[in-house]
């Protein structure tokens, strides 16, 4: 399964997401191909003998870590250091060498449903990455050389044969996800504390990380590290695996366990123990990075002849309550963010609900198939935020948008931080929301009536609403829509049913001052109830 499109070589806004985005390059280049079953490939001699290991073990040594000044990590040097763009794509990892890579059995038994393959160093990719497996307690470092790695054309002449890596960049996990007797990739991990998932039938679209710390905030931003792995080597037929990782930056350190189950919609329990080596401004928890360039909403500011590009193209918050909150994603014309606060919250995630083809138009990159991403508290969190931060972008190569989960209080030096969620990738449909109708879609344009000047700074707003208890109602149902403004002015508004259809329209013109940032909540209720999630939005009067 490819990445999909995205051209790795443009320096996106900041460093560390050219990491994933490089990761879109690779693929799209062809190097992350599917592996065929062979024989059992020998891997490259390990360098130590087995350890101990545990997660509790890797807890307290990061935990005694975080009390020791920070060490950068070396960078490598050699061949792999002079690898520039170019080079990087003739370089993959050789199928045939995959981690518990096993030949179907002559008596039909089972074997192993997962293969890992590795990341190459190089290009962007400076700082090693070292790799484990872990079986009965023991952990025994995986090596790797360069016999591990296919090089192309000219490089293959230049490559030093048999000589060991001081490390890889990062790792991919492959799981017949979507046919038996096809090994797709389902997972990867590379650069920073960066990692994507796929559900059936997907295709790569937004990113997760480790931790996000400071994030536009007033202070620099800083981007933890997944500095080494450690992967419980699965049994037979086993459709879990369990990866365990170190995370390292100068403010704090953290041991991750990841519990993985591909599927239609693949999960992963992770749990995060974070040590403060310093005072952190902002901490945001299970952050997830995506890309908004432009739909219904915007589409007069981009000559393309695609309707709509986006890997996701809304923010849901389920609350304590159940009730659900829809926030459109947009791309804005200078720095935006949004706290959305709440308490004890059952899930937030970057979602993508438009699953129809002809919306996107792309045959190359296939946004529909972009994959949803759900965050899920395994416990209470308590008190917080949901954070956005909406980035102005003009190119699709950019990931512009964070979000994330801000707990209440100050993180200080020595203090300690545990989370547990559960992460959902896959296209999580829509239409299984059924208690309450949800947005179709949202769309905005000149203000006033159509066919005549419009006012200065007036703006409208089009939301509809579909599904749930609105479906069955009648065109006179006695329901109304609830809008609350600030930052501007309702110069008018009305809600309707949509001839012919089951869509409910709720149309409204906003008036506000140039330079006004006005948020927008709606929702349709009637027969003394909630009938619909809760519509948000944030219109900046550029």
């Amino acid at each position: 399964m490819s990445f999909g499109r995205k051209a790795a070589h443009h320096l996106s806004r900041r460093a560390l997401i050219l990491s994933a985005v490089s990761v879109s390059a690779v693929a799209a280049s062809g190097l992350l191909g599917t592996g065929a079953l062979a024989q059992d490939a020998a891997p490259a001699p390990a360098s130590a003998a087995p350890q101990q290991f545990s997660f509790d073990m890797l807890t307290l040594s990061m935990q005694d870590k975080a009390k020791q000044p920070y060490v950068a990590p070396e960078k490598i040097s050699g061949f792999f250091a002079g690898l520039k763009y170019d080079d990087y794509r003739l370089v993959s990892f050789d199928p045939e060498r995959a981690r518990w890579l096993e030949a179907p059995k002559a008596d039909g038994g089972p074997v192993s449903q997962f293969q890992l393959h590795a990341f190459p160093m190089g290009w962007l990719f400076a700082e090693p990455v070292t790799m484990f497996e872990v079986k009965d307690g023991l952990a025994t470092e995986m090596g790797f050389t360069t016999d591990d790695f296919r090089f192309l054309n000219e490089l293959a002449a230049k490559v030093p044969a048999g000589e060991k890596m001081p490390g890889v960049a990062g790792f991919r996990l492959h799981y017949p996800l979507n046919r038996l007797d096809v090994m797709d990739e389902v997972v990867a991990f590379l650069g920073a504390s960066y990692f994507r998932a796929l559900g059936m039938g997907s295709a790569y679209g937004l990113s997760a990380r480790g931790l996000a710390l400071n994030t536009a905030t007033d202070v620099a931003e800083e981007f933890p590290r997944f500095s080494s792995f450690w992967i419980e080597k699965p049994v037979a037929g086993a459709r879990e695996i369990v990866v365990y990782a170190a995370l390292e930056s100068p403010s704090v350190t953290g041991a991750y366990r990841f519990a993985i189950r591909p599927g239609e919609e693949t999960e992963m329990d992770v749990t995060a123990r974070l040590f403060f080596r310093a005072d952190v401004k902002q901490l945001g928890i299970a952050p997830l990075t995506s890309m908004y360039l432009f739909s219904e909403r915007n589409r007069h500011q981009f000559d393309d002849f695609r309707p709509q590009v986006h890997d996701s193209d809304g923010l849901r918050i389920t609350r304590t309550s159940g009730d659900l909150l829809w926030r459109p994603l947009s791309n804005p014309p200078r720095l935006a963010g949004s706290y959305l606060a709440e308490q004890s919250l059952r899930s937030f995630g970057l979602h993508q609900r438009d699953r129809i083809w002809e919306h996107y138009q792309d045959s190359e990159a296939r946004y529909e198939r972009r994959p949803s991403l759900e965050v899920e508290p395994l416990g209470d969190w308590g008190k917080g935020a949901v954070r956005l931060v909406e980035i102005p972008s003009d190119l699709e190569v950019n990931d512009n948008i964070v979000a994330f989960w801000v707990p209440e209080g100050e993180v200080k030096a020595g203090d300690t931080r545990e989370f547990a969620y559960r992460l959902r990738w896959g296209d999580l449909p829509v239409e299984d929301q059924v208690e309450l109708a949800y947005v179709l879609e949202t769309r905005s344009g000149v203000g006033g009536v159509s066919g005549v000047e419009s006012a200065d700074n007036l703006r409208k707003f089009v939301i509809d609403f579909t599904g749930g208890p609105l479906n069955p109602l009648p065109a006179d149902a006695p329901v109304e829509a609830v809008v609350t403004v600030h930052g501007g002015e309702i110069a008018s508004q009305n809600l309707h049913r949509v001839w012919g259809s089951d869509t409910w329209r709720l149309a409204m013109d906003i008036k506000a001052e140039p330079g006004a940032t006005v948020e927008m909540v709606a929702h349709v209720a009637g027969f003394g109830r909630k009938l619909s999630e809760t519509w948000l939005y944030q219109w900046i009067n550029a």
